[in-house]
């Protein structure tokens, strides 16, 4: 009520300024008869003139002063008829019916986009109420007994095939954490979500405090597509727990920003998000579904996104790192091929990586001879990628390449 109350007080004296300032005297444009005044008066200037130039007899001026007067009389009632009430009725009018129009249009416009009735809610007041709507939000089960039934879609024989094998091996062995790990990841490539995300459960306690970051990642993704993109208080729980063990985990950092973009804390989601960007590769899998939502989590946020802001320096060896070695000698190509490994080995370890991340690895250990360390990072990346036949592709030419090149150095 308040709110009204100092709207409607604002609006009166608006308007009362608006009037007074129409009442106040101004340059207008004068009416004919103003000129038709004007010419008589100077008329009767002209046969005051004559009369004493001698060209008009006294007579003679008598009856030019009478009809010039005569004029001027009619010219004079037809001004104030003009200037007079009339105008003044009309431009009254016309300023109550703008005013009256004004305020009209600016309740109806407030009573479609403002909020009516609500009192006022400083951030404190939002903050709270978003984080009260956080605790109290539907847990896993709920959402997942909400969210609409996935489309079915065509899945390969033989990857069912599989999947049917694994459970049956599953239910013969129940305590197989391998069989449990490559259970969850099948059901989950065929959308049985649900039951990958019980697959992952009952890995997650089977391993206990062995399980990782990862692990943990795994399980939250799940339960995130289980309840159809609903980061739920448990999912929040199971990346909460990964992230803890893997803080530079990719996907648990992009799940981490869209929970709290889901949430209504764009504030909290941007930073998250705007240090991934920066951090990533172009090709990693969270980049360009981060790039589809930052701009509009930015707005939310009050923030205006600059591009610099998302631009970080590459990470790891590339092609044109390569490129630049071909000039040096044996010894400095080794130190700077060994400075920038540590750094792309270290962040494999830590948060995984595309194929490509993995081959440059791999060329990167060839180039300094270390065949044991290229054959333990194909051998990862064997098991990561195994059923990705074409990042294999990538990951076995570059292990080839690697060998052949140190086979080539020894010799």
């Amino acid at each position: 009520m308040a709110f009204w109350i100092a709207a409607g007080l604002i609006c009166l004296v608006v308007a009362a300024l608006v009037w007074l300032a129409s009442r106040a005297p101004g340059r207008a444009e004068a009416p004919k008869a103003a000129y038709d005044l004007q010419v008589y008066r100077d008329q009767l200037k002209e046969v005051e003139r004559d009369v004493a130039r001698g060209t008009l007899t006294e007579a003679e001026a008598v009856r030019a002063r009478t009809e010039v007067s005569r004029r001027i009389l009619d010219a004079d009632r037809a001004l104030q008829a003009d200037g007079g009430e009339r105008q003044q009725g009309k431009g009254t009018a016309l300023i109550v019916i703008g005013l009256c129009a004004t305020m009209a249009i600016a309740v109806f416009t407030y009573s479609r986009i403002g909020a009516p009735g609500y009192p006022d809610l400083p951030l404190e007041g939002r903050i709270a109420l978003i984080e009260d709507a956080r605790a109290n939000r539907p847990d896993q089960a709920t959402a997942e007994a909400q969210a609409p039934e996935r489309p079915e879609r065509e899945v390969d024989a033989e990857r069912l095939a599989q999947v049917e094998q694994l459970r049956t091996i599953i239910e013969q062995r129940p305590e197989d954490t391998r069989g449990l790990g490559l259970l969850a990841a099948n059901e989950a490539m065929l959308g049985n979500f649900r039951a990958a995300r019980n697959a992952q459960g009952r890995l997650l306690d089977l391993l206990g405090e062995e399980a990782t970051g990862r692990n943990w990642i795994d399980y939250a993704e799940m339960l995130i597509f289980a309840a159809r993109g609903y980061i739920s208080p448990e999912a929040e729980d199971a990346l909460v727990r990964g992230l803890a063990l893997e803080p530079r985990d990719g996907t648990g950092r992009y799940f981490a920003g869209q929970m709290y973009a889901q949430q209504g804390r764009p504030d909290l989601a941007l930073p998250i998000w705007v240090n991934l960007l920066r951090e990533s590769r172009p090709e990693a899998p969270w980049v360009e579904a981060i790039e589809a939502q930052i701009a509009e989590v930015a707005f939310v946020a009050g923030v205006e996104l600059d591009p610099a802001m998302l631009e970080g320096a590459p990470r790891g060896p590339g092609p044109a790192d390569f490129a630049a070695m071909e000039g040096l000698s044996a010894d400095e190509q080794a130190e700077m091929i060994e400075t920038m490994v540590a750094g792309l080995a270290d962040r494999l370890a830590n948060e995984g990586g595309t194929p490509q991340d993995w081959a440059q690895l791999i060329t990167a250990y060839g180039v300094l001879g270390r065949t044991n360390a290229a054959q333990i990072v194909h051998d990862d990346a064997q098991a990561t990628f195994a059923d990705f036949p074409e990042a294999l592709a990538v990951i076995d030419e570059a292990f080839r390449a690697a060998m052949a090149r140190a086979g080539g150095a020894a010799e």
